[in-house]
């Protein structure tokens, strides 16, 4: 099976994730925890019919020091 996508396809997945995003934020408003967000995008992207495969947490890093761990990384898939 060809799981590869157009340059059309992908800009369309790439806008409807940005919408999602800038709806949430449009919604919410600023200032509340991050966990908010995230879930508010997480029942944004099921509503806009992506499938979350992947969710795991991003390290920050100084040089090759680790200083925590911080944001999300998601994956997508598109139904």
């Amino acid at each position: 099976m060809d799981t590869r996508r157009t340059v059309e396809e992908f800009n369309d997945c790439t806008s409807k994730i940005i919408g999602c995003a800038m709806k949430v934020h449009a919604t919410l408003g600023s200032g509340l925890q991050e966990v908010i967000y995230q879930r508010a995008l997480e029942l944004r992207w099921s509503a806009r019919a992506f499938i979350l495969k992947e969710k795991k947490k991003c390290p920050f890093f100084i040089g090759i020091t680790i200083l925590g761990h911080g944001g999300w990384i998601f994956s997508l898939k598109m139904r």
